[in-house]
């Protein structure tokens, strides 16, 4: 296994042990029994949870999973084949490449958003900074859903959000 084996043998970790190994909280470990990723722990007569290597290794694993920002249905797709081994490991490249094409759509929209912000604050810039926020051409494009007639910021910005475009304002100077 690729993993350091930092609890070898120990089977009778409490969720708060468990929780400080795997630098995660304890409402997380909750979290993924209730729904599914993560087994439920094996309980004492006095009803506290108690956790083995092999529940360390899987949360371990969600844990890597998650901190590389894999949704929790490709998550719960990835320990199927984390526990399944003889599986084919295309199945895991196939995932990887899903979420790498997810993580290059969200990039090439954060540039886009970026481009959009740095639009504002140049023509907030050129137009108004110093005055009064009532007067400010930012809050005066934020607030519209039309096209400007090239007095506020970004000097006649659309404000128009396409359907294709998931929240992202494209400014476009006129």
């Amino acid at each position: 296994m690729i993993f350091e084996r930092k609890m070898m043998g120990n089977d009778n970790l409490s969720i708060g042990a468990l929780a400080k190994q795997v630098q995660c909280t304890v409402p997380t470990i909750r979290y993924y029994e209730e729904i599914g990723l993560l087994p439920h722990a094996t309980r004492a007569a006095n009803g506290r949870r108690y956790y083995g290597d092999a529940d360390y290794k899987r949360l371990l694993f969600i844990k890597r999973c998650r901190d590389f920002g894999f949704p929790i249905e490709q998550v719960r797709n990835l320990v199927s084949l984390f526990e399944n081994g003889d599986r084919a490991c295309v199945e895991v490249r196939d995932l990887a490449q899903e979420h790498l094409n997810a993580v290059r759509t969200k990039i090439a929209e954060f540039r886009q958003l970026e481009v959009s912000l740095a639009a504002f604050v140049e023509s907030c810039d050129a137009a108004c900074c110093g005055g009064t926020a009532k007067d400010c051409t930012i809050i005066e494009d934020l607030s519209s859903t039309t096209s400007l007639s090239g007095t506020g910021c970004g000097g006649g910005a659309s404000m128009g959000v396409p359907e294709d475009n998931p929240g992202f304002v494209s400014l476009k100077r006129g």
